[in-house]
């Protein structure tokens, strides 16, 4: 009976570990599979929204990426800023079979004044952007940045959110996307916005393109 006693008492340590460990393990490989589900649910509805059939008639038509950034309630919109932003766009777009023009090519035609006034929702410097570089579709981006301290954790969190606007050379708006994420990161926030872009560009795009497609493309 004693050998039997010490025997179970020396085993319970070692299963009720082993139970612990093993109710750990479920628990990271459920967020693990609700995490790749989520991925894939995302990958699937841009795949539905990019079949949307109307690619011939976006094909070789020209569109303008302008981004800025808002800072205190003012825009910040010097583009040399956010050429990599810009291009992490301009690649998906290109696929689509969209024309782009390169951060540099829209410096050089279009001066920083009108870029401002068009981020101050001036219609007429839209208009008159769109007009200059014989652009269908002008797509602006805006990074929205929020920087707190969490008192749980004791760290800086950074929250970036990115609103984007595809309107038509007249200015009448086709489709609005939103990205927006947080990270316990440095000060670093257009750093976080490029990884943003290029980790929710596909899915921005693709509402973007099934937007037009559903409202301009039909008719």
């Amino acid at each position: 009976m004693h050998i039997r006693l010490i025997l179970l008492l020396a085993w319970l340590p070692v299963a009720t570990g082993a139970q612990a460990q093993g109710f750990r393990f479920s628990n990271e490989d459920q967020a693990q599979q609700a995490e790749k589900a989520a991925a894939a649910e995302r990958q699937a509805r841009v795949q539905w929204q990019l079949a949307t059939p109307c690619r011939d008639k976006i094909k070789n038509q020209k569109i303008m990426v302008l981004i800025g950034e808002e800072r205190n309630g003012a825009i910040s919109a010097s583009q040399v800023a956010y050429s990599s932003h810009v291009n992490a766009i301009n690649q998906r777009l290109q696929s689509l079979g969209l024309r782009i023009y390169t951060p540099e090519e829209i410096r050089k035609q279009i001066a920083q004044a009108e870029i401002d006034a068009y981020f101050k929702n001036n219609p007429d410097a839209a208009i008159s952007a769109s007009k200059r570089l014989a652009a269908q579709y002008i797509l602006r981006g805006v990074i929205a940045t929020q920087a707190s301290r969490n008192p749980i954790v004791n760290v800086n969190q950074v929250s970036v959110r990115m609103d984007f606007t595809l309107t038509g050379a007249n200015g009448k708006m086709i489709s609005q996307a939103v990205a927006k994420n947080e990270s316990y990161a440095g000060r670093d926030t257009m750093g976080m916005a490029l990884t943003l872009i290029n980790e929710r560009a596909d899915e921005v795009v693709a509402q973007l393109y099934n937007d037009y497609c559903q409202k301009a493309g039909a008719r």
